[in-house]
């Protein structure tokens, strides 16, 4: 059978290690004054960086893994990341939302503030907690963090809050907003695999970076 790319977010979901790094890589331009301040100009969109550590493997584990990022071909082909750490919401670990089963972890942008970096979301539980720091997959490729805390009314919609980055260019309300392992779409940054094993066990972990693709 034929390997489908991106590769799916169950590919990263079983990887066994962790998210050392997640973070946003600000495109743009300084210059500095006499006066001593930084002038800083955004030349693009910041994108979603991330660096991975395995746990220690096993031969046979770290062959298995070898192979899976060799599919990858150095960054040529991609795979679906996020971070390890929010697979939920920090109010929800494990997915322990307030209605159970009912709610399978996707919402909708219900509006868009005119500044492009607040936004309601509706479709949650009554009292759905939205925490500083969780993670909310807008569409299909768009990730971002929330800034600012929100609370779901009776219904299931939120007041507006803040997210980062900015909502990308096209994106109007409605449209569909996940909380259950919110992902994009990433690449290996080239020559970053690392998967070195030690001489007398044959155990050894694999590292790598990788950057959203879009």
């Amino acid at each position: 059978m034929a390997i489908t790319y991106p590769l799916p977010v169950s590919f990263f979901d079983e990887f066994p290690g962790w998210t050392t790094e997640f973070d946003l890589m600000w495109r743009q331009e300084q210059s500095r004054t006499t006066g001593g301040r930084t002038i800083v100009k955004d030349m693009g969109s910041p994108l979603w960086r991330m660096s991975v550590q395995s746990k220690s493997l096993k031969p046979n584990e770290l062959d298995y893994w070898r192979a899976r990022f060799n599919s990858l071909e150095n960054g040529l082909k991609t795979f679906r990341g996020f971070p390890k750490s929010r697979c939920f919401p920090i109010a929800y670990p494990k997915g322990s939302w307030p209605t159970g089963s009912a709610f399978n972890g996707t919402a909708q942008v219900a509006s868009i503030a005119a500044n492009r970096k607040s936004i309601s979301v509706s479709g949650l539980p009554s009292g759905f907690v939205v925490s500083v720091g969780d993670f909310i997959q807008i569409g299909d490729n768009d990730l971002h963090q929330v800034m600012e805390s929100a609370l779901a009314s009776a219904g299931g919609t939120t007041g507006q809050f803040e997210i980062r980055p900015h909502l990308w260019p096209g994106v109007v309300a409605p449209r569909a907003a996940t909380v259950k392992k919110p992902s994009c779409i990433m690449a290996i940054v080239p020559g970053s695999v690392s998967s070195t094993a030690d001489l007398a066990t044959g155990r050894g972990s694999l590292s790598f970076q990788a950057i959203e693709a879009r």
